[in-house]
């Protein structure tokens, strides 16, 4: 039997500036690519139904980009460690190739599978992809990670530039057929009693290309207008690259060089500037993630433990989902997720201050609610950004800074025209009435903080 490469896509759904998949292919023997749902690996997060619909999307654009360079996807499930040892035996692979993560679940798998296929002779080669510097080359003076953005920033601008993107294939080798694969359909990964997606349909378009096209229009069109008015929810002028990727359908190398080939010179290289800080704030969040694993369960700042969350009130919780909590820009906030699958981030800021400052409610329920409704939710940003609003997190707000959102709206919204889409009650004369008192509640969670100065 004839060797062959496997190439194991992971977050990385895409051809393009693909290292694992680019070096498997100068490599020249038949490549075997495998995608894998692992639902049942110690530590793996399940995905949340959002996430479940932009990957079986995203997976069937993948499918029809690699089968035009003659590559034939292998859908797989089951605990990742296993499957790839029995594909490796299936197809006498005598290498395989991947691109890193750097959840601590995931780096265990990889890293066990690394030993042991090494010492069974076989090559295995992991490379760098998804993000423009690797967490453990980023340090203070003094060796230790980053727990503040601007510096981490800075530190990162100081080493030598991210990589150049390299070039989509052209042609490759792919295995014969014969090979078993799982039907993407027999995964169920699309909502259908009921079909809740209409609204994600209408919205996005996953996919490499999609991708691509995006960031050309925001460079093109919006980049312009983005350091101005990128706070507006009412004005269409960010990137939406987000669930692109996260789902790794466009790398952030080809974001960075794009954009300073375009725009780091000019009128708009300020613009640009802001918008690849932004870049670097994802950034900034998987590093904490690497250093710190528990980002989703524990406070980064320990702390917080003493911080007295009061019983769960549900009936509150379940408004604040629905967007039912009568605060006319956190229920517009709340319906634009549950219709679109995304939010605008300062409204994300937003309607996470109330839950947590107003409603007093947990920001690990927040976090969770936005995993299964999100479409860019990943392990490193979603819980990052709801502790750095919640104020337990690195380079967090401090705590006092709560979000009023009726002066955010007035502010960011002020002709009324983002709450008007997706909540249209509060146009009228008989707006709905808040659940809670936004002062008495904001007075509240500063009396609670106390708990918090006080155990320090």
């Amino acid at each position: 039997m004839t060797s062959r490469t496997i190439v194991w896509f992971r977050d990385d759904l895409r051809i393009g500036d693909n290292p694992a998949l680019h070096e498997a292919v100068k490599r020249g023997e038949p490549i075997v690519a495998v995608y894998i749902l692992d639902e049942r690996s110690p530590g793996i997060r399940p995905l949340g139904a959002a996430s479940r619909w932009w990957l079986h999307h995203s997976l069937t654009a993948l499918t029809r980009d690699l089968n035009e360079l003659g590559i034939t996807l292998i859908l797989r499930r089951g605990a990742a460690g296993d499957v790839i040892r029995r594909l490796v035996v299936e197809t006498d692979a005598d290498a395989i190739y991947w691109n890193r993560r750097y959840a601590l679940p995931e780096r265990d798998i990889d890293a066990d599978l690394k030993t042991e296929l090494r010492d069974r002779g076989i090559e295995v080669q992991s490379f760098g992809a998804n993000l423009l510097f690797e967490p453990w080359t980023v340090r203070t003076g003094s060796g230790t990670p980053y727990g503040v953005f601007t510096p981490f920033w800075k530190a990162c601008l100081a080493l030598p530039e991210p990589r150049e993107p390299l070039p989509a294939p052209t042609q490759a080798r792919g295995a014969r057929p014969g090979i078993d694969s799982d039907d993407l359909r027999d995964w169920q990964l699309l909502p259908t009693d009921p079909d809740w997606s209409g609204g994600f349909r209408e919205t996005w378009e996953p996919g490499e290309a999609s991708a691509h096209a995006r960031l050309e229009a925001f460079l093109a069109e919006d980049l312009p207008d983005y350091a101005a008015e990128r706070d507006r929810p009412d004005r269409a002028v960010t990137s939406r690259l987000s669930p692109h990727l996260r789902w790794g359908e466009i790398s952030p190398h080809e974001i960075w060089h794009q954009t300073n080939a375009r725009h780091a010179q000019g009128p708009h290289a300020n613009a640009a500037q802001k918008f690849l800080a932004e870049v670097g704030w994802r950034e900034f969040a998987w590093h904490i993630l690497f250093h710190f694993p528990e980002l989703a369960t524990k406070n980064w700042r320990s702390e917080f433990d003493a911080f007295p969350w009061p019983r769960l009130n549900p009936a509150r919780l379940e408004a604040w989902q629905r967007g039912r909590t009568g605060v006319a820009l956190v229920d517009a906030g709340m319906r634009e997720l549950w219709h679109t699958g995304t939010m605008h981030n300062r409204v994300r800021m937003v309607t996470a201050s109330f839950l947590t400052k107003n409603l007093m409610i947990d920001w690990r329920k927040g976090e969770q609610w936005f995993w299964d409704t999100l479409v860019d939710a990943d392990a490193a940003s979603n819980p990052f950004s709801w502790q750095w609003v919640a104020g337990s997190g690195a380079d967090a707000a401090p705590y006092f800074r709560i979000f009023n959102p009726e002066l955010q709206a007035a502010k960011f919204d002020p002709d009324g025209t983002y709450v008007r889409q997706w909540a249209p009650e509060y146009a009228g004369d008989e707006a709905p009435e808040p659940i809670v008192d936004l002062k008495a509640t904001r007075d509240a969670a500063l009396a609670a903080y106390e708990a918090v100065k006080n155990s320090r």
